[in-house]
């Protein structure tokens, strides 16, 4: 914990986090969630990065994700803050880089930067933004923008000419508060992973064990090629859950989230719907895998029962 709150993580913290889906919902009711998970102590806080709604209708609510950042990073005081994750195509990553310090140094230090491929193509169509030829190139632009965001803020003055995105002399003042900017990279394919393995300090999977625990060697090939530590890459996954003692009753809470989302079909994963001794089990496998913690996502309505006993009564069973 104290690693990953001061110069970056450290592999076996046991990390717990919150994602909240940012559709569905209201600014009021957002800022409440985003500081009652501050105060409880969760080690980080994070949000999509979305121009229209993932699940169900697609033009429902939907608060942009690096301005939330820039929100949170006043009303929030001690959880890492990023967004999960941010796609490659929708901005240079020399903003991304600067708005990114920025919301660093609001924070007082607190910032992650969430990259990854992108997927949502309609997002892209409506906005009249390239999505490119399909996911090979897209992650290509994702390794640009590591590099880039990378390079801008560890303080180098930085020239690439690519394939999507091109800097000359680009250079970026002040730096991070902590002098590194934490990366994250999102995403499971081994071209992802090997982007990951060069340039993350955090990578986030979205699968269950046994999709996602063949990734974690992959991982530690890539950093080794890359001629890094893969201890220095903290390892994280995605699950969804709502706490309650009886089942059935939790089933009911999750009916309700996809009638406010107006989806009944979010993907995977299933959400855990059960006491916390069922979602600690669920959570204990990942982490004998390999993993180091769980980032928890939430949908609006966001459940307050589920974030108190997540981090009361199923952190002590990790």
């Amino acid at each position: 914990m104290a690693g990953f709150l001061a110069l970056g993580p450290v592999r076996g913290d046991k990390h717990l986090g919150i994602i909240l889906a940012s559709q569905a919902t209201s600014w009021s009711d957002m800022l409440e969630a985003a500081q009652t998970i501050d105060r409880l102590g969760y080690d980080s806080l994070w949000t999509w990065d979305h121009l229209l709604s993932v699940f169900g209708k697609p033009h429902q609510p939907l608060f942009e994700g690096w301005t939330t950042l820039g929100a949170w990073s006043i009303a929030t005081k001690r959880c890492r803050i990023g967004v999960l994750v941010s796609g490659a195509a929708l901005r240079n990553p020399g903003l991304v880089a600067k708005m990114a310090v920025t919301a660093d140094h609001a924070s007082a230090g607190r910032v992650v930067v969430g990259l990854g491929a992108g997927w949502f193509g309609p997002e892209h169509e409506a906005h009249g933004i390239d999505f490119g030829s399909g996911p090979g190139e897209r992650i290509r632009w994702l390794r640009e923008t590591a590099a880039a965001v990378r390079a801008l803020t560890d303080g180098d003055v930085y020239s690439h000419e690519g394939e999507k995105y091109s800097f000359r002399g680009a250079a970026h003042s002040p730096r991070p508060v902590h002098g590194r900017l934490p990366i994250l990279i999102g995403g499971g394919g081994p071209h992802t992973i090997a982007i990951a393995g060069w340039y993350a300090d955090l990578w986030n999977g979205f699968g269950s064990v046994a999709e996602l625990a063949p990734k974690l060697s992959l991982l530690d090939t890539a950093s080794r090629e890359a001629g890094r530590d893969p201890d220095a890459i903290h390892r994280t996954f995605v699950g969804r859950t709502i706490i309650r003692d009886d089942p059935a009753e939790a089933r009911e809470v999750w009916r309700a989230v996809e009638a406010a989302n107006h989806a009944t079909d979010f993907g995977p994963p299933e959400p855990w719907l059960g006491p916390p001794a069922l979602v600690a089990e669920r959570i204990r496998a990942f982490l004998a895998a390999g993993f180091d913690g769980a980032l928890i996502e939430l949908f609006a309505p966001y459940d307050p029962e589920t974030l108190d006993r997540l981090i009361k009564e199923v952190r002590p069973l990790l």
